[in-house]
């Protein structure tokens, strides 16, 4: 009887764990380039807009680190999406903001930097509208 349990509890451990694992990916990203790219940007856009101030400035800048990472992991080696408009102009984005918060991490980003993500992220969503 005891054997019996035991592996009626070993079954359901496997099961439980096979379907937690199954659910959702674990980088957060749906697998739809388009969509992706537009909720990183989002997410991007409130990062660096963020006030020095406000008290969720450290939550946002490392949302937006864990995006950058989980976006290039997911995308930098995607033959059919490596030569459009809209990735290539999007990696030169988060590599400029990476860069920033690994050489800067508690500088806030410099207005220059700003206008210039807000262009490169203009740029990529017009290109994602032409389909490209």
């Amino acid at each position: 009887m005891k054997h019996y349990w035991s592996r009626l509890l070993a079954l359901v451990l496997v099961i439980t764990v096979g379907l937690m694992g199954c659910s959702g990916t674990p980088d957060g990203l749906s697998g739809d380039y388009r969509q992706d790219t537009l909720a990183v940007v989002s997410t991007l856009r409130q990062a660096i807009e963020v006030s020095p101030e406000d008290p969720n400035k450290a939550a946002l800048q490392a949302e937006a680190r864990q995006k950058i990472n989980d976006f290039s992991a997911r995308y930098q080696r995607a033959n059919s999406i490596s030569g459009l408009n809209s990735f290539t102009t999007m990696r030169t984005a988060l590599n400029s903001l990476a860069g920033h918060y690994s050489s800067y991490p508690n500088r806030p980003i410099p207005e220059k930097l700003k206008n210039r993500l807000e262009l490169e992220f203009d740029r990529v969503e017009l290109a994602l509208k032409r389909g490209g």
